[in-house]
């Protein structure tokens, strides 16, 4: 048998049995794009950000990171539901913009999710550090991993039906957290009536000021990440033109709600000067806020509860980033922009390669950690944050060329099955706040008096990285902007 040949040159032509099957349902799509979104930038991070901006401060900051991912998953959503395939916005920016840009994107989307992959298994391993102090960080992320790499392996439906549950329990518990929450603000549980006393005291509720609100920007932006899930999971959508207007619909409007009461209740309910927002993080669970509200309503329980969702919260995001770039990886391979084996699929739908390819990756970022697992989790952690916003930008850009091809080949709008409302207002509103939000990813490092080089590399690097694949591939295969008129309409997967 001749082995596999690597060359990048032309698009692999499939048999249509070798390709990945519809096997996620609506409930699946759904729970996929709330449980990619709902992780520790929630349960953890929003602390911080209430100690930094204030109680007023971070909710003006979530609410307008939110309004910026409500225009991203419409613009997603107007493509996905029209031409549903794995690639989602890397397929798109090849199509509609320029194949350079789709080459970028789809790597830089893999890379995100593969280095993802190595910054949740060292997360899993400090999560588990809290029963059990003296064990083995190695052994339980390679126990996580290959439970992740199981459900990956069994099928489509294996996956969809993992993240329902995990995306199950993480709104429960929210759910859970704003109704004892409300309670205790009107006094009914944990004893005294709050109100809005914590909202203002001195110089509650934006005592960060506007510097404040904009630091919170870049943590809200991170915690959002993931919403974009839905576009990868259409190309294996059972009937992605209902099924994803209709998570498109539902999804935004839960996770805005979840996002902005959880904050409000953990405003009034714990002072921003209280320290323990300030330090939350995944090391210590019983700072995390939504542990002080319970512990405060009187749930002695409370610290193992929140570090069990944590730790659902951390495989679910493992689950969702196995996913993700594996996907990502079979589509560049079977467009012709990745070697071509991890193009097979098997008799499952599933592409075993670009699987086994980005297991492998992600668990080699991960054993670095053997030096330093919390050093390692965070430089990860950052190093990755800034490919994530580069997808969304890729989303904007991507949209509004779709919509102006789509008009200047004479289509009737009427026909799509989603629209996206306020065009063109959406995509360029979501590009300035994005574009605003990458450039200012680490500001602080510029802030100081004296330029923190190690910072703005470990913030910055994936940028230029981008960019250099980008203009590589143009100038070696010599692309060009695609036309109006001449941009594909036709849909493959």
């Amino acid at each position: 048998m001749s082995k596999p040949s690597l060359q990048l040159n032309e698009a692999v032509p499939l048999q249509s049995e070798n390709q990945l099957k519809r096997g996620l349902r609506a409930r699946h799509m759904t729970m996929i794009a709330i449980g990619g979104s709902i992780g520790t930038g929630l349960f953890l991070a929003s602390g911080g950000a209430i100690s930094s901006a204030g109680p007023g401060g971070a909710l003006v900051a979530y609410a307008a990171i939110g309004i910026m991912v409500f225009f991203l998953m419409t613009s997603l959503g107007e493509m996905a539901s029209f031409m549903p395939v794995t690639g989602s916005f890397s397929t798109y920016a090849t199509k509609f913009v320029d194949p350079a840009l789709g080459f970028a994107l789809g790597w830089n989307y893999w890379y995100n999710w593969a280095i993802t992959l190595a910054v949740e298994l060292s997360a899993g391993a400090m999560v588990m550090e809290f029963w059990f102090p003296k064990s083995s960080p190695i052994l339980w992320s390679a126990l996580f991993l290959a439970i992740l790499l199981a459900i990956n392996v069994l099928s489509v439906k294996g996956y969809g039906e993992a993240e329902y549950w995990f995306a199950f329990i993480k709104v429960a518990t929210i759910i859970i957290f704003i109704a004892v929450g409300l309670l205790m603000i009107f006094g009914i549980m944990g004893g005294e009536s709050v109100g809005f006393k914590n909202f203002t005291v001195k110089d509650a509720p934006f005592s960060g000021g506007v510097m404040g609100i904009l630091g919170v920007f870049m943590v809200a932006g991170f915690a959002f990440q993931g919403t974009e899930l839905v576009g990868i999971a259409a190309g294996e959508s059972e009937n992605p033109e209902k099924n994803i207007p209709k998570a498109i619909k539902q999804v935004f409007w839960r996770i805005l709600l979840f996002y902005v009461l959880a904050i409000f209740v953990i405003g009034l309910l714990i002072p921003y000067t209280n320290p323990n927002l300030l330090h939350s993080d995944i090391k210590d669970v019983s700072v995390s806020p939504f542990t002080l509200v319970f512990e405060k309503a009187g749930l002695a329980f409370a610290a193992s509860v929140m570090n069990a969702i944590i730790l659902t919260a951390v495989l679910s995001a493992g689950n969702s980033g196995m996913y993700a770039a594996t996907r990502m990886l079979w589509t560049l391979a079977k467009e012709g922009k990745a070697p071509r084996f991890l193009a097979k699929v098997n008799s499952r739908g599933i592409p075993m390669n670009a699987l086994l390819v980005t297991t492998v990756i992600g668990a080699a970022a991960f054993l670095s950690s053997l030096f330093k697992n919390d050093a390692v989790y965070l430089w990860l952690l950052n190093a990755s944050g800034m490919s994530g916003f580069i997808a969304w930008l890729g989303i904007a850009i991507s949209h509004y060329r779709f919509r102006k091809a789509y008009i200047a080949q004479g289509r009737d709008l009427n026909e799509l099955v989603y629209k996206a409302k306020w065009f063109p207002f959406g995509p360029l509103l979501s590009f300035i706040l994005c574009l605003f939000v990458v450039l200012g990813q680490n500001y602080g490092a510029f802030t100081g008096g004296k330029i923190d080089w190690y910072g703005v590399a470990v913030s910055y690097i994936g940028l230029p990285l981008f960019i250099i694949a980008w203009l590589a591939y143009k100038w070696i295969k010599k692309t060009k902007i695609v036309p109006l008129e001449k941009c594909d309409f036709s849909s493959e997967n």
